[in-house]
């Protein structure tokens, strides 16, 4: 048995679904979550990770866990998953833990609580991903606008499907115990290139605006922890060589490259028509 928790976000929801395809026992975690969020065959429990006591019903007869940043007691949710017999937790952590360790503690108090743990382990730094531009979908939508800052700074933005991939090896395989892997997609894009990706999938122009730093920072603060704005605006408007840099190891791990960002607005194009 696996369990996935943040089983209904843009990862967890696609991780569920690969283990279920291939008959793999899997146990779905959200706050809110029931079995009609889920596929047939796995096992839907709400729980919570900011309550590590509330997660003993999940982890009952589990082996192996897909875990979240999220939450302050890292250390309480791996007590209770070594309590159940859990043998192995792989980490959904972010690239800006190695990049960016100050503006980052939270994702890197994960990291070392798992590398600490006791419990086999494998941390997956994920880059920034191409969901993120659902951000544009009612503006481009209702008007065929885009916005963002650093129009034509580019980054490897990489779709959560393959972020979901790679668990779902990571999981299986005892292969990758210990290993610490960065996940991007196969070459950087600008927000520019993005919006033009978009209106190619849509056949219809989307206009792009580039925002200052200042008007990016104010929309961004509504939602996002000052810290992590400031870092955020940091990898996209002067990213570090290693932060624009293509990691191997989503081909390492899976045998074949991530998928293009122009492929993601392809089977995604619905939700900006």
């Amino acid at each position: 048995m696996i369990v996935v928790t943040g089983a209904t976000g843009n990862v967890g929801r696609a991780l569920v679904r690969m283990l279920t395809e291939a008959q793999v026992p899997v146990t779905a975690v959200a706050r809110h979550i029931t079995d009609a969020d889920v596929p047939p065959g796995a096992r839907a429990v709400a729980a919570d990770l900011a309550e590590p006591a509330s997660l003993r019903v999940a982890f009952d007869g589990a082996e192996a866990l897909f875990l979240l940043v999220a939450g302050e007691n890292p250390h309480g949710i791996l007590d209770v998953a070594k309590t159940a017999g859990l043998r192995k937790v792989v980490l959904l952590s972010s690239q800006g833990a190695g990049t960016r360790p100050e503006a980052y503690r939270h994702p890197g108090l994960f990291e070392a609580a798992v590398q600490e743990s006791g419990l086999g382990w494998t941390v997956l730094r994920s880059g920034g991903m191409v969901t993120n531009t659902f951000a544009w979908a009612e503006s481009i939508r209702t008007r065929r606008e885009a916005a963002a800052p650093f129009g034509d700074v580019g980054l490897p933005f990489i779709d959560p499907d393959d972020v979901a991939a790679v668990a779902a090896a990571v999981l299986r395989q005892d292969a990758h115990l210990g290993a610490t892997y960065t996940l991007t997609g196969p070459a950087p894009t600008t927000p520019r290139e993005r919006a033009a990706a978009i209106a190619a999938a849509l056949g219809e122009p989307v206009h792009f605006t580039e925002q200052t730093r200042e008007e990016a920072h104010k929309l961004m603060a509504q939602f996002m922890p000052l810290p992590v704005v400031e870092g955020t605006l940091a990898i996209l408007g002067e990213p570090t060589d290693g932060e624009q840099q293509v990691s191997p190891d989503v081909e390492r791990v899976l045998g074949r490259a991530p998928g293009s960002f122009a492929a993601w607005a392809e089977r995604n194009a619905a939700a900006f028509r």
